[in-house]
Protein backbone atom coordinates (compact mmCIF):
# COMPACT_ATOMS: atom_id res chain seq x y z
CA UNK A 1 0.00 0.00 0.00
CA UNK A 2 2.78 2.41 0.90
CA UNK A 3 4.63 1.55 -2.30
CA UNK A 4 1.56 2.60 -4.26
CA UNK A 5 1.66 5.94 -2.44
CA UNK A 6 5.38 6.39 -3.23
CA UNK A 7 4.76 5.60 -6.91
CA UNK A 8 1.87 8.06 -6.99
CA UNK A 9 3.81 11.05 -5.65
CA UNK A 10 6.80 10.17 -7.86
CA UNK A 11 4.62 10.95 -10.86
CA UNK A 12 4.96 14.65 -9.97
CA UNK A 13 8.74 14.45 -10.62
CA UNK A 14 9.59 16.95 -7.89
CA UNK A 15 12.97 16.57 -6.23
CA UNK A 16 11.54 15.91 -2.75
CA UNK A 17 9.42 12.99 -3.97
CA UNK A 18 12.58 10.91 -4.41
CA UNK A 19 12.94 10.58 -0.65
CA UNK A 20 10.82 8.03 1.16
CA UNK A 21 10.84 9.99 4.42
CA UNK A 22 9.22 12.93 2.61
CA UNK A 23 6.53 10.65 1.24
CA UNK A 24 5.84 9.36 4.74
CA UNK A 25 5.71 12.88 6.18
CA UNK A 26 3.40 14.13 3.41
CA UNK A 27 0.94 11.28 3.95
CA UNK A 28 1.02 11.90 7.71
CA UNK A 29 0.23 15.59 7.15
CA UNK A 30 -2.66 14.76 4.82
CA UNK A 31 -4.11 12.44 7.47
CA UNK A 32 -3.55 14.47 10.63
CA UNK A 33 -4.20 17.99 9.29
CA UNK A 34 -8.00 17.51 8.99
CA UNK A 35 -8.04 16.31 12.61
CA UNK A 36 -6.38 19.51 13.80
CA UNK A 37 -8.64 21.54 11.53
CA UNK A 38 -11.79 20.03 13.00
CA UNK A 39 -10.72 20.09 16.64
CA UNK A 40 -9.31 23.58 16.28
CA UNK A 41 -12.70 25.05 15.40
CA UNK A 42 -14.25 24.07 18.71
CA UNK A 43 -11.05 24.76 20.61
CA UNK A 44 -11.24 28.37 19.42
CA UNK A 45 -15.03 28.62 19.87
CA UNK A 46 -14.87 27.26 23.42
CA UNK A 47 -11.89 29.50 24.31
CA UNK A 48 -9.68 26.50 25.07
CA UNK A 49 -6.50 27.77 23.41
CA UNK A 50 -4.74 28.08 26.76
CA UNK A 51 -5.95 24.60 27.73
CA UNK A 52 -4.51 22.94 24.62
CA UNK A 53 -1.25 24.85 25.01
CA UNK A 54 -0.95 23.78 28.65
CA UNK A 55 -1.85 20.23 27.71
CA UNK A 56 0.99 20.11 25.20
CA UNK A 57 3.57 21.42 27.65
CA UNK A 58 2.39 19.18 30.48
CA UNK A 59 3.03 16.04 28.42
CA UNK A 60 6.57 16.39 29.72
CA UNK A 61 5.27 14.74 32.87
CA UNK A 62 3.79 11.94 30.77
CA UNK A 63 7.21 11.38 29.21
CA UNK A 64 8.81 11.45 32.66
CA UNK A 65 6.34 8.89 33.99
CA UNK A 66 7.16 6.65 31.06
CA UNK A 67 10.86 6.93 31.88
CA UNK A 68 10.23 6.10 35.55
CA UNK A 69 8.15 3.08 34.58
CA UNK A 70 10.80 1.89 32.12
CA UNK A 71 8.60 2.25 29.06
CA UNK A 72 10.69 2.46 25.87
CA UNK A 73 7.98 4.33 23.98
CA UNK A 74 6.46 6.88 26.37
CA UNK A 75 3.50 7.62 24.08
CA UNK A 76 1.19 5.48 26.22
CA UNK A 77 2.19 7.19 29.43
CA UNK A 78 1.69 10.56 27.69
CA UNK A 79 -1.81 9.58 26.59
CA UNK A 80 -2.78 8.35 30.05
CA UNK A 81 -1.37 11.43 31.77
CA UNK A 82 -2.99 13.79 29.24
CA UNK A 83 -6.37 12.15 29.81
CA UNK A 84 -5.99 12.39 33.59
CA UNK A 85 -4.80 16.00 33.26
CA UNK A 86 -7.75 17.06 31.08
CA UNK A 87 -10.31 15.21 33.21
CA UNK A 88 -8.95 16.72 36.42
CA UNK A 89 -9.10 20.26 35.01
CA UNK A 90 -12.71 19.78 33.88
CA UNK A 91 -13.70 18.38 37.27
CA UNK A 92 -11.97 21.12 39.27
CA UNK A 93 -13.32 23.84 36.96
CA UNK A 94 -16.89 22.66 37.51
CA UNK A 95 -16.54 22.61 41.29
CA UNK A 96 -14.38 25.68 41.80
CA UNK A 97 -15.21 29.36 41.51
CA UNK A 98 -11.75 30.31 40.29
CA UNK A 99 -11.45 31.28 36.62
CA UNK A 100 -10.70 28.57 34.10
CA UNK A 101 -7.41 30.20 33.09
CA UNK A 102 -6.28 30.23 36.72
CA UNK A 103 -7.08 26.55 37.23
CA UNK A 104 -5.39 25.54 33.99
CA UNK A 105 -2.35 27.67 34.86
CA UNK A 106 -1.98 26.05 38.29
CA UNK A 107 -2.18 22.50 36.96
CA UNK A 108 -0.05 23.17 33.89
CA UNK A 109 2.79 24.91 35.74
CA UNK A 110 2.89 22.11 38.30
CA UNK A 111 2.91 19.39 35.64
CA UNK A 112 5.62 21.11 33.59
CA UNK A 113 7.83 21.63 36.63
CA UNK A 114 7.39 18.01 37.71
CA UNK A 115 8.27 16.74 34.25
CA UNK A 116 11.37 18.94 34.03
CA UNK A 117 12.58 17.85 37.47
CA UNK A 118 12.24 14.15 36.65
CA UNK A 119 13.73 14.34 33.14
CA UNK A 120 16.63 16.60 34.13
CA UNK A 121 17.67 14.38 37.02
CA UNK A 122 21.18 13.08 36.34
CA UNK A 123 21.71 15.44 33.40
CA UNK A 124 19.90 13.29 30.84
CA UNK A 125 17.44 15.92 29.64
CA UNK A 126 19.07 16.50 26.24
CA UNK A 127 17.91 13.17 24.81
CA UNK A 128 14.30 14.33 25.12
CA UNK A 129 14.85 17.55 23.18
CA UNK A 130 13.19 16.14 20.05
CA UNK A 131 9.87 16.32 21.87
CA UNK A 132 10.21 20.11 21.96
CA UNK A 133 10.52 20.73 18.21
CA UNK A 134 9.23 17.43 16.82
CA UNK A 135 10.53 15.18 14.06
CA UNK A 136 7.88 14.82 11.39
CA UNK A 137 10.42 13.46 8.89
CA UNK A 138 11.10 10.51 11.18
CA UNK A 139 7.56 9.13 11.11
CA UNK A 140 7.30 5.43 10.19
CA UNK A 141 4.64 3.70 8.02
CA UNK A 142 3.26 1.86 11.09
CA UNK A 143 2.75 5.21 12.82
CA UNK A 144 0.97 6.56 9.75
CA UNK A 145 -1.50 3.68 10.04
CA UNK A 146 -2.10 4.65 13.66
CA UNK A 147 -2.79 8.25 12.60
CA UNK A 148 -5.29 7.02 10.04
CA UNK A 149 -7.14 5.03 12.71
CA UNK A 150 -7.12 8.14 14.90
CA UNK A 151 -8.64 10.16 12.04
CA UNK A 152 -11.46 7.64 11.65
CA UNK A 153 -12.10 7.67 15.40
CA UNK A 154 -12.23 11.48 15.53
CA UNK A 155 -14.64 11.64 12.58
CA UNK A 156 -16.96 9.10 14.23
CA UNK A 157 -16.87 10.95 17.57
CA UNK A 158 -17.40 14.26 15.78
CA UNK A 159 -20.53 12.96 14.08
CA UNK A 160 -22.03 11.98 17.42
CA UNK A 161 -21.15 15.02 19.53
CA UNK A 162 -20.88 17.90 17.06
CA UNK A 163 -24.39 19.32 17.47
CA UNK A 164 -24.22 19.07 21.26
CA UNK A 165 -20.76 20.59 21.35
CA UNK A 166 -21.87 23.44 19.10
CA UNK A 167 -24.76 24.31 21.42
CA UNK A 168 -22.46 24.11 24.46
CA UNK A 169 -19.96 26.44 22.78
CA UNK A 170 -22.73 28.97 22.09
CA UNK A 171 -24.42 28.89 25.50
CA UNK A 172 -23.90 26.19 28.14
CA UNK A 173 -27.05 27.27 30.02
CA UNK A 174 -29.13 26.86 26.86
CA UNK A 175 -27.51 23.46 26.29
CA UNK A 176 -28.46 22.27 29.78
CA UNK A 177 -32.02 23.51 29.31
CA UNK A 178 -32.25 21.30 26.22
CA UNK A 179 -31.21 18.24 28.20
CA UNK A 180 -27.60 18.14 27.00
CA UNK A 181 -25.14 16.70 29.50
CA UNK A 182 -22.63 19.55 29.15
CA UNK A 183 -20.21 17.94 31.59
CA UNK A 184 -20.03 14.72 29.57
CA UNK A 185 -19.68 16.58 26.26
CA UNK A 186 -16.88 18.68 27.72
CA UNK A 187 -15.04 15.61 29.01
CA UNK A 188 -15.33 13.81 25.66
CA UNK A 189 -14.07 16.82 23.73
CA UNK A 190 -11.13 17.57 26.03
CA UNK A 191 -10.24 13.86 26.10
CA UNK A 192 -10.08 13.78 22.30
CA UNK A 193 -7.81 16.83 22.31
CA UNK A 194 -5.66 15.19 24.99
CA UNK A 195 -5.16 12.03 22.93
CA UNK A 196 -4.44 13.91 19.69
CA UNK A 197 -1.94 16.21 21.40
CA UNK A 198 -0.16 13.30 23.10
CA UNK A 199 0.06 11.30 19.88
CA UNK A 200 1.29 14.25 17.80
CA UNK A 201 3.87 15.72 20.19
CA UNK A 202 6.66 13.49 18.89
CA UNK A 203 6.28 14.74 15.32
CA UNK A 204 5.10 18.34 15.75
CA UNK A 205 6.76 19.26 19.05
CA UNK A 206 5.25 20.43 22.32
CA UNK A 207 6.36 24.02 21.62
CA UNK A 208 4.32 24.09 18.40
CA UNK A 209 1.39 21.73 18.92
CA UNK A 210 -1.01 24.42 20.12
CA UNK A 211 -0.33 26.57 17.06
CA UNK A 212 -1.34 23.68 14.81
CA UNK A 213 -4.69 23.56 16.58
CA UNK A 214 -5.37 27.29 16.82
CA UNK A 215 -3.98 29.04 13.72
CA UNK A 216 -6.00 27.32 10.94
CA UNK A 217 -9.22 27.63 12.95
CA UNK A 218 -8.52 31.26 13.84
CA UNK A 219 -7.80 32.03 10.18
CA UNK A 220 -11.04 30.34 9.12
CA UNK A 221 -12.99 32.28 11.70
CA UNK A 222 -11.69 35.55 10.23
CA UNK A 223 -13.49 35.09 6.92
CA UNK A 224 -16.17 32.43 7.41
CA UNK A 225 -19.82 33.49 7.31
CA UNK A 226 -21.39 30.38 8.82
CA UNK A 227 -20.55 27.20 10.72
CA UNK A 228 -20.13 25.10 7.57
CA UNK A 229 -17.64 27.54 6.05
CA UNK A 230 -15.82 27.77 9.37
CA UNK A 231 -15.15 24.03 9.51
CA UNK A 232 -14.40 23.55 5.83
CA UNK A 233 -11.97 26.48 5.72
CA UNK A 234 -10.27 25.35 8.92
CA UNK A 235 -9.60 21.91 7.43
CA UNK A 236 -8.46 23.43 4.11
CA UNK A 237 -6.13 25.92 5.82
CA UNK A 238 -4.70 23.15 7.99
CA UNK A 239 -4.02 20.98 4.93
CA UNK A 240 -2.54 23.82 2.87
CA UNK A 241 -0.23 25.02 5.65
CA UNK A 242 0.81 21.46 6.44
CA UNK A 243 1.69 20.51 2.87
CA UNK A 244 3.25 23.88 1.98
CA UNK A 245 5.25 24.02 5.21
CA UNK A 246 6.57 20.49 4.73
CA UNK A 247 7.71 21.15 1.15
CA UNK A 248 9.28 24.52 2.00
CA UNK A 249 11.13 22.94 4.92
CA UNK A 250 12.73 20.50 2.48
CA UNK A 251 14.06 23.23 0.19
CA UNK A 252 14.99 25.59 3.02
CA UNK A 253 16.50 22.83 5.17
CA UNK A 254 14.49 23.97 8.20
CA UNK A 255 12.50 22.23 10.94
CA UNK A 256 9.34 20.89 9.32
CA UNK A 257 7.03 21.54 12.29
CA UNK A 258 8.13 25.14 12.68
CA UNK A 259 7.87 25.81 8.94
CA UNK A 260 4.33 24.41 8.89
CA UNK A 261 3.36 26.75 11.73
CA UNK A 262 4.84 29.73 9.86
CA UNK A 263 2.77 28.79 6.82
CA UNK A 264 -0.34 28.67 9.02
CA UNK A 265 0.58 32.04 10.51
CA UNK A 266 0.88 33.54 7.02
CA UNK A 267 -2.60 32.29 6.18
CA UNK A 268 -3.94 33.78 9.40
CA UNK A 269 -2.38 37.18 8.62
CA UNK A 270 -3.77 37.07 5.07
CA UNK A 271 -7.30 36.28 6.27
CA UNK A 272 -7.06 38.99 8.91
CA UNK A 273 -6.15 41.53 6.23
CA UNK A 274 -9.10 40.34 4.12
CA UNK A 275 -11.41 40.62 7.12
CA UNK A 276 -10.29 44.17 7.89
CA UNK A 277 -10.34 45.30 4.26
CA UNK A 278 -13.76 43.91 3.36
CA UNK A 279 -15.27 44.19 6.87
CA UNK A 280 -16.29 40.55 6.96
Amino acid sequence: MMQLWYDLINLTHFEWTKYQFMGNALLAVIIIAPVFGLLGTMTVSNKLAFFSDSLGHSTLTGIALGVLLGINNPVWSMIVFSLVFSYTIVMVKNFNRASTDTIIGVFASTAIALGLVILSRGGGFSKYSTYFIGDLLGIAPSEILMLFLVLLAVVIIWIFIFNRLLVVSINSTLARSRGINTHLVEIIFTSVIAVIVALSIRWIGLLLINSMLILPAAAARNISRNVRQYHVLSVVFSLVSGIAGLIFSFYWDTASGATIILAAADIFILTLIIKLKFNI
